[in-house]
């Protein structure tokens, strides 16, 4: 087995040297200090896959004894896929400890950047794009640059995209209690006042819930505009039909948890009809709950996102994170229940602003100095981000 010794100034150093060399699946068999330098000793994963195969077993592991008459106790063998899994579960330990190492040795050399970081993660900003943003992080960059970066990757829409402007038949959708019923009568209130009242309609495609058709009729008869249920694909095609001299038509949908068997089949409807949605979600929700939200829900006729329950949300990171990692254009955001005052054109500096508002430091999930290394050392990649300002 032919292993490698790399040798560099720091851990991370070497780590590159041995990623470069003997990619990212290499074996870490040792990693010691000599001197001001770093010695990791590694071994290709290919190098020990072969020896495997050619000699049967693993350096070291012996054949079963053969059998005797009168046999002795008999031990069980260790299983050869066994002591690979053992040696892959070494390996990654390895690789984690030293990104760990590496982390903490940043903490020391920058702790401005640190400080940064750790700011990006208690608003709730991923690991990976926060990790990302570090990366490219210029020397002596404050929290103003990671602002500035953000704030140029998200995407608000234009005036020409507003769907109270643009007009058309607009579906909001999204899991129960995002606020879509709300919300449609906020763009409702919002084109009545624009374009009057008979230039505006709303569908319901929620036949589940008790009492959601009645809530948005009450909804239609304060703003006298029409209200109609739809129930299928070619109810809906016959009903845009009818309404195509109106120039705002707003969809109600049935709200479904992200996993729900029916999401596919409602997208469906939607691209045959050729409407177009805008997915909202809960800026309270986790950033796991949001993400997950997003793949199953986004699709080619999904234009823009609006960030609801700006209100109940403790941080803003999360939401933010998402729109910037799946490219969604940010429409309008809603912080309250009120029709139609609680529904806002995008304020990206305020957003911000509220991001990186400071949190308590005793606060039980707020992320301390410490705990940083060990967070980053396992965070995976981000999708691309730019840095132009």
């Amino acid at each position: 087995m032919k292993t490698r010794k790399f040798t560099a100034k720091t851990s991370r150093e070497a780590l590159r040297m041995v990623r470069a060399e003997l990619g990212g699946d290499a074996v870490i068999l040792s990693n010691r200090k000599l001197g001001e330098n770093v010695e990791i000793v590694a071994v290709a994963n290919e190098e020990l896959a072969s020896i495997t195969e050619r000699s049967g077993q693993l350096p070291g592991v012996q054949p079963p004894a053969p059998a005797v008459p009168h046999p002795p106790p008999v031990f069980p063998q260790p299983d050869q896929r066994d002591i690979l899994g053992e040696i892959k579960l070494v390996r990654d330990m390895m690789q984690e400890q030293i990104a760990c190492l590496t982390w903490s040795g940043m903490q020391q050399r920058d702790p401005q950047r640190t400080r940064i970081l750790r700011s990006l993660l208690n608003a709730g900003f991923s690991p990976a794009l926060s990790r990302l943003l570090l990366d490219k992080m210029p020397a002596n960059a404050g929290v103003s640059w990671a602002q500035k970066v953000l704030g140029h990757n998200l995407k608000v829409a234009a005036k020409e995209e507003d769907v109270v402007v643009r007009g058309g038949a607009v579906a909001l959708i999204g899991p129960t209690g995002v606020g879509k019923t709300t919300t449609v009568a906020k763009l409702a209130a919002r084109a009545v006042v624009r374009y009057g009242a008979d230039k505006v309609a709303l569908l319901t495609t929620d036949s589940y819930r008790i009492g959601a058709h009645d809530q948005l009729r009450i909804y239609g008869r304060i703003l006298g505009v029409p209200v109609h249920a739809v129930r299928d694909t070619g109810d809906l095609r016959l009903t845009l039909s009818a309404l195509k001299h109106k120039h705002l038509v707003l969809v109600d949908t049935i709200g479904m948890g992200q996993r729900d068997s029916r999401v596919p089949a409602q997208t469906g409807m939607f691209d045959e009809t050729g409407v177009r949605r805008l997915l909202l979600l809960n800026a309270a929700s986790s950033g796991d709950t949001l993400d997950d939200v997003v793949r199953m829900y986004h699709g080619a006729g999904v234009i823009g996102c609006i960030p609801t329950k700006l209100d109940e949300a403790a941080t803003l990171g999360a939401v933010l994170d998402v729109a910037v990692r799946h490219k969604l254009a940010l429409h309008y955001v809603a912080n309250g229940q009120r029709v139609p005052e609680d529904l806002h054109e995008v304020n990206l500096e305020y957003l911000l602003h509220r991001a990186f508002k400071p949190s308590a430091c005793t606060a039980p999930f707020a992320l301390q100095e410490l705990e940083v290394p060990a967070l980053m050392s396992g965070s995976g990649p981000a999708r691309e981000v730019q840095y132009a300002p």
